[in-house]
C-alpha cells in the first residue's frame, strides 16, 4: 500500500527558503511517478512540480521554473521540493502523490495522471509573509 509523509512546510518571508519531504513506503519507484501539489484557501489544487521514475525527467509547472527544484534519494525514498524565492503567492498546503505513469509523458499530462490516479499524503503548510 502506497504510503507518503510530508514534512518541512513552515513559515517563512518572501525571498526566503524551504525544502520539502516526502517520505515515500509500499511500493517501489521504478514505474511511479511523485508529484507535488499545492491547495491554497478557496483555490483549486494545482500540480507544481513532478519527477517520473520511469524516464528520469523532472517537470514544473511555469509559476515555479528557476525558484523550486525537486529531487529524490532513492535509497531513504524521499522526494524534496528545494524551494528559494518563496513569494506570498506560494502559500498554500503542499501534497506529494505517487502514481504509476508511463513514461515520456508532458508535464501537464504527468501532473493530471497523478493528481487523477495518485495515492495522497495529507499535506504541509507553507506560508510566505510579504
Amino acid at each position: 500500500e502506497v504510503h507518503l509523509v510530508e514534512s518541512g512546510g513552515g513559515l517563512v518571508q518572501a525571498g526566503g527558503s524551504l525544502r520539502l519531504s516526502c517520505a515515500a513506503s509500499g511500493f517501489t519507484f521504478d514505474d511511479y511517478a511523485i508529484g507535488w501539489f499545492r491547495q491554497a484557501p478557496g483555490k483549486e489544487r494545482e500540480g507544481v512540480s513532478a519527477i517520473s521514475f520511469t524516464d528520469g525527467n523532472t517537470h514544473y509547472t511555469d509559476s515555479v521554473k528557476g525558484r523550486f527544484t525537486i529531487f529524490s534519494d532513492n535509497v531513504k525514498k524521499t522526494v524534496y521540493l528545494q524551494m528559494n524565492n518563496l513569494k506570498p503567492e506560494d502559500t498554500a498546503v503542499y501534497y506529494c502523490a505517487a502514481a504509476r505513469v508511463l513514461a515520456d509523458l508532458s508535464t501537464y499530462h504527468l501532473l493530471n495522471t497523478i493528481k487523477v490516479l495518485g495515492s495522497w499524503g495529507r499535506g504541509t503548510p507553507v506560508t510566505v509573509s510579504s
